[in-house]
This record gives structure tokens, C-alpha cells and sequence, in this order.
């Protein structure tokens, strides 16, 4: 019996036993992206997009979890002091075909995300490569074999998505001071 269950395969039973089997990773990844385009940090506009995934109403028991993960994730990308993110991926322990098919759901999310809420901002070089290479990883194939190359190429990927939205936020969401009001979006 395992000592504790990773925050993922908590937040994937918590969604699955409200009879909404979406992907904690393509969750998170959806509202980074949202919030590096710069759409703030609101907690009403965050459910209201979040709900597109859920295909139906979000259940208000899940409004606690999700308010919650839009915290974690504010507190990581307004902390000065942040130089990678946690990201909502299954543990190094389970299949790698399955943290591999978390990660591409998690690129699919952040896309999805920041494409729903960047408009017409002017992007930089670097964000657009950024977000080219996000398109790749988000048409990763899991491949049964677990091998090392497979390994170190998850690894790889997993720290590109720990530094990379940090990067695309300083760039491109021109964020409110936490000190203001949360639910001003933000100019661009």
C-alpha cells in the first residue's frame, strides 16, 4: 500500500468520483495559460472557462478544488522568487506511457489557455518558439517501452514545462500587483 498519493492521482479521483473524468494535468495546463496571456487571476472567470473541459456545469463540490489550484498556481507565478513551477503530472513511479500522455494533455491545456485569452498581443520571438515547441509536446505519442532514452527525454520535457510558462508570464500577462484587486484583468 503506498505511503501517500501524488497531488495528481488525488485530483484525478476527486474528478472522477464527480463523474468528470478530465485530466488534472490538461486542467492545470488551461489555467496557466490562461493566466500567462494575462487573463488575471479571478476565481469566476477561472470556473467559467474551466467549465469548457467538463462539458457540463462544474459541480460546486469541485469549486474549492479548483479556486485552490488557480492559488497554488497564482502564488508560483507572482512569487519573484520562483525559478520552476509543480506541475500537476502523474509521479516518476507510475507507467511512462502515462506521465508521457499527461504531458501532452498538459501542452494541449496551457494552449488552449493562452490561445482563449491572448487576443491580439504582439508576441515575442522567444514566446513564439516557446509556444511552437509547446505544439510538439502536445502531439506527444506514449510509447509502451520503458527505456532510458524514453526517460531522459521525459525528464527533458517535464523541465521545459517547469520554466517555460514563468517565462511566457514575465513576458506577455502584465499581471496586477497582488496587493490590487484580483478580479482586474489585465492590460495589454
Amino acid at each position: 500500500m503506498p505511503q501517500s498519493q501524488s497531488a495528481y492521482t488525488s485530483f484525478a479521483a476527486l474528478l472522477n468520483t464527480s463523474g468528470h473524468p478530465v485530466s488534472p494535468a490538461e486542467l492545470q495546463g488551461l489555467l496557466l495559460g490562461r493566466c500567462c496571456a494575462g487573463a488575471g487571476f479571478a476565481g469566476p472567470g477561472w470556473l467559467e472557462e474551466a467549465q469548457d473541459l467538463f462539458d457540463s456545469e462544474i459541480p460546486s463540490s469541485l469549486h474549492a478544488a479548483l479556486l485552490g489550484l488557480q492559488e497554488m498556481v497564482k502564488a508560483e507565478l507572482i512569487a519573484q522568487s520562483s525559478v520552476s513551477l509543480t506541475l500537476l503530472l502523474p509521479n516518476d513511479d507510475d507507467p511512462l506511457a502515462e506521465r508521457t500522455i499527461a504531458v501532452g494533455q498538459w501542452a494541449q491545456g496551457f494552449l488552449s489557455g493562452f490561445g482563449g485569452n491572448i487576443g491580439n498581443t504582439e508576441l515575442s520571438k522567444d514566446v513564439r518558439e516557446i509556444l511552437e515547441d509547446l505544439i510538439s509536446i502536445a502531439q506527444i505519442q506514449a510509447d509502451d517501452e520503458e527505456d532510458e532514452d524514453g526517460e531522459v527525454a521525459y525528464m527533458e520535457i517535464n523541465e521545459y514545462l517547469r520554466v517555460a510558462p514563468l517565462f511566457i508570464f514575465t513576458e506577455c500577462a502584465n499581471y496586477i500587483a497582488p496587493s490590487t484587486d484580483d478580479a482586474t484583468p489585465a492590460v495589454h
